[in-house]
């Protein structure tokens, strides 16, 4: 069976950390074909002002585009988008526009909330109860995965990358969530 992976990295959280890291190994024992996509260009001190965001999800969108543009996702029989922050709007992007739509599923790690523009089936969600870009304690994130009807996995008091002021906690929950990000991997194979 031919299968992809294709990473979204986020604006500084990039393909070598834990995240994107751990889930690009799993991918892999999981027979995956890897693709990282790798940005460049964003407007420095992004986060809080619109415009620059803008630009910014402008960037990643049409970078994505132009990196995948020789891929044909319909030749494979899963195609897996795992996305961090800014690159879940991107991965989200690609995939409503895609021919193959039906056949990509998303692990969205920290989605922002411009990622719900877009149609989110086949996807799982990972957010952190204190993350500052989704508005710390009032995040909408979980309630916009329930509008959608998609897993939210809530990780209480993460922040952006996930991860608290705990290094053991963080431990604790990388193990949890990629042993989540897994489960879902395998599903893919059960449908």
């Amino acid at each position: 069976m031919s299968k992809l992976a294709v990473f979204f990295p986020g604006i500084g959280y990039t393909a070598d950390k834990p995240l994107l890291y751990y889930s690009r190994k799993l991918a892999a024992a999981h027979g995956y074909e890897v693709k990282v996509l790798s940005f460049s260009g964003f407007p420095e001190k992004a986060k809080g002002d619109e415009g620059k965001m803008a630009l910014s999800v402008q960037i990643a969108i049409t970078q994505s585009r132009e990196m995948l543009k020789d891929i044909d996702l319909s030749e494979y029989e899963e195609v897996l988008f795992i996305a961090k922050s800014i690159g879940t709007i991107a991965a989200a992007a690609v995939a409503s526009e895609s021919p193959a739509r039906e056949k990509i599923r998303m692990i969205l790690y920290t989605p922002l909330e411009a990622t719900f523009r877009y149609s989110l089936d086949g996807a799982i969600v990972f957010t952190g109860g204190a993350d500052p870009w989704v508005g710390r304690e009032k995040s909408r994130i979980p309630a916009l995965c329930a509008e959608a009807k998609i897993p939210c996995v809530l990780i209480p008091g993460a922040n952006h990358s996930l991860e608290t002021e705990n290094v053991w906690a963080d431990i604790t929950n990388l193990e949890r969530i990629m042993g989540e990000t897994e489960d879902y991997m395998r599903l893919g194979a059960e449908l």
